[in-house]
């Protein structure tokens, strides 16, 4: 893991804009600073939180064939790298971090003597040189007569005195490293091994992974220097992924790899400057080449998630405490957080990334939708959710769906259906319908469903509470039928408690409920919003005793982890007290959800999500079960959706959920005493696999440092 140096307060960024062609085989990187600046790559690092300004774009005319001769051209390139050099040197002189965009890479000679030079007496400076070439020719070894290959020999003070005279010290070439290497001619790469360079070739990185090998290079960089910096030439990566630049060559860094590595860079407060040469517009057909800059300066710039949660603390409501980290990007089962590390998701955001993270058929639905059409009001019919409406009746079998936005919405839906129910067709007067909970139930935080809760916080402080519910225990039908009175409207409950710590209910205990409320003609709603759509390892969750409820709430993994969806569903002799102008969403049903609904409901059935969900649930559950562990009280659950409690007088839940977090295995804690383990229905038993030995050896860690009698 790469330690970072002493914290400091954000410095500004200063954009340094260098359009030159002057070194390169193409007139194409001169354009990319300009093109870069009407794209407001400023503006778009500031929404970032990064304090971005725009200094100078410095713009020399080009050659044009046929070129002049070679020592012409590079008292012209000796021009332009000096006032580049003053530039940069001014910028870190004010305390600020510039941010150098080429060109051709022949700049860097400029760039990195520029800030060299303001070092002074504190030391040297490092680089790291993320490159598929090694860009160590000189004036006399040059094959092809282009300038940008020579910057890094320049920069170690080997080449032409129009290079390498440049005010300033040379650096240190066991300060310098190179990343990415995968072209080059003899006498680069004899020159580089003779000074002492270390070169990290690609199949190196390949066989070691990017983050090992850019570890290894920070060391180097870092270690008895007075600060580092970072040149990136985008030909580093793939062409195939990239193109947009001077020189395409295969087999590169991957794009995003790259982007994700350099998020360690944030907590370097000795990291002095950073470069991204040779971006090419002209080959940039659909943007993804400037996207790329923008994310890479992102990553290496941003602010830390320290930065980021004392923003958060500062201006957030504090109605939330999460967990110590930040995170960025999401991809299938993984997340990366702002510095760079990678956790395997075992939260699923509650359910709601039952799909995994920007899953590419959800991601095409939602953004070819919102091109079209995403919100006119239920004022107006739309194209897409009839579709929708269809589907959920056709894959649940009930007769209507009333879609809403959160799970709490369609909670509310379904109190508000069974009341109206009541009254209207079993005749309970108006005002004294009741409706039957759970205790440890929870349905939203709403003034409503609070009112009804048994945590007692939930309610503390928001009275006056609403009157007309009745709690029973979880899993006691004696209670349940106890409970019923002639104004009993419904009984609503979770076929698994999920906040309540996955508690499951005891064999036939649903069936009996069914049974019950038939007999007293008493609706049953089933809150599946976590539960449903596989989660369990069964479409539904009540599919585990075979019992069809009167109701069924939907939510979460409805909206494929993208946007918030959810649906109350019944039959028409519940659905039919709803009249015009009854309830209603401005965004309930709108076409952009609809559309990204219709889509998941696709995905669960195709990909075979809900058998994926039982059989590894079954694997997974039982993998947990065999831990030997004294922490361990409980392990329980039903597909991929499995709770271990543990002794909280030794360890209580949060800090055990803060170790995995640490050995990065994200998951939540729930009633102090509970892990929650529901990761997204396509993860692979490989990755499960992994996660219980994570498990297991983070909570041997926590049993032999907490041992009985020691408490946290």
């Amino acid at each position: 893991m790469i330690m970072p140096a002493p914290l400091a307060p954000p410095r500004p960024v200063r954009i340094i804009g260098v359009g030159s062609c002057l070194g390169a085989p193409i007139f194409g990187p001169a354009a990319g600073p300009r093109a870069l600046k009407e794209g407001r790559i400023d503006d778009q690092l500031r929404k970032r939180g990064i304090p971005a300004q725009w200094q100078t774009l410095l713009e020399p005319s080009a050659p044009k064939p046929p070129q002049p001769p070679l020592q012409e051209r590079l008292g012209t390139m000796s021009a332009l790298l000096h006032d580049l050099a003053d530039e940069v040197a001014a910028i870190c002189q004010a305390g600020q971090l510039p941010l150098v965009l080429g060109g051709d890479h022949a700049i860097a000679a400029g760039t990195w003597r520029g800030v060299s030079r303001t070092l002074g007496a504190r030391g040297r400076l490092g680089l790291i040189w993320i490159d598929a070439h090694l860009d160590a020719h000189t004036d006399r070894t040059t094959h092809s007569g282009n300038i940008h290959g020579m910057p890094l020999a320049a920069l170690l003070g080997v080449g032409d005195e129009s290079l390498t005279g440049l005010p300033g010290p040379h650096l240190d070439p066991a300060h310098v490293a190179i990343v990415g290497a995968r072209s080059w001619e003899p006498e680069e790469k004899a020159l580089l091994e003779r000074l002492g360079v270390r070169i990290f070739y690609m199949p190196e990185v390949k066989r070691r992974g990017l983050p090992a090998v850019l570890a290894d290079a920070l060391a180097i960089a870092r270690e008895g220097t007075a600060g580092f910096g970072v040149s990136v030439d985008l030909d580093s990566m793939d062409c195939a992924s990239l193109p947009a630049t001077t020189c395409l060559v295969p087999d590169g860094l991957d794009p995003q790899a790259l982007t994700d590595s350099l998020h360690c860079l944030r907590s370097c407060a000795d990291l002095l400057a950073f470069e991204i040469v040779e971006y090419v517009p002209e080959r940039d057909r659909d943007g993804s080449g400037a996207r790329r800059v923008v994310e890479l300066a992102a990553a290496a710039l941003g602010p830390t998630s320290l930065v980021l949660r004392q923003r958060e603390e500062l201006f957030g409501a504090r109605n939330y405490a999460p967990l110590p980290v930040v995170f960025s990007r999401g991809e299938g089962v993984w997340l990366w957080d702002v510095d760079g590390h990678r956790y395997l998701d075992m939260m699923s955001a509650y359910s709601a990334v039952s799909f995994g993270h920007s899953h590419p058929r959800l991601v095409k639905a939602l953004t070819e939708q919102a091109g079209r059409l995403a919100l006119t009001s239920r004022a107006y019919s739309n194209d897409r959710l009839p579709l929708l409406l269809e589907q959920l009746s056709a894959l649940l079998g009930y007769d209507r769906a009333l879609p809403v936005n959160t799970g709490l919405e369609a909670v509310e839906t379904a109190l508000k259906a069974a009341r109206k129910w009541a009254h209207t067709i079993k005749h309970v007067p108006d005002g004294q319908a009741e409706i039957i909970v759970c205790d440890n139930n929870f349905h939203g935080r709403s003034t409503t469903i609070v009112s009804f809760s048994s945590e007692e916080q939930y309610r503390h402080g928001f009275g006056p509470l609403t009157p007309g519910f009745r709690s029973i225990p979880f899993g006691d039908a004696d209670a349940l039928e106890a409970a019923i009175t002639p104004h009993t409207a419904a009984f609503l409950f979770e076929p698994i408690q999920g906040e309540g710590g996955i508690v499951i209910p005891p064999a036939g205990w649903l069936a009996r409920c069914a049974e019950i409320c038939r007999r007293h003609d008493v609706l049953l709603i089933a809150d599946e919003v976590q539960t449903g759509l596989g989660r369990s390892g069964r479409l539904l969750a009540c599919e585990h005793e075979g019992v069809r409820p009167d109701g069924v709430i939907l939510g979460k993994a409805l909206g494929g982890g993208l946007l918030p969806v959810a649906a109350f569903l019944a039959d028409e002799r519940v659905m039919q007290v709803f009249q015009p102008g009854d309830h209603g969403s401005t965004f309930g049903g709108n076409p952009l959800a609809a559309a990204v609904a219709t889509e998941a409901l696709a995905v669960l059935t195709e990909e075979r999500l809900i058998e994926r969900s039982a059989q590894l649930g079954a694997r997974f559950l039982a993998r947990l079960q065999a831990i030997d562990n004294p922490l361990i009280r409980e392990v329980r659950g039903r597909g991929l959706m499995i709770g271990l409690e543990l002794d909280t007088h030794r360890v209580p839940a949060r800090i055990a959920a803060e170790w995995l977090l640490a050995r990065g295995l994200m998951t939540k804690d729930t009633h102090e005493k509970v892990l929650r383990f529901a990761p997204p229905l396509i993860i692979t038993e490989a990755e499960l696999d992994a996660a219980a030995r994570t498990i297991e050896e983070a909570l041997a860690d926590l049993a032999q440092r907490f041992p009985a009698g020691v408490t946290p």
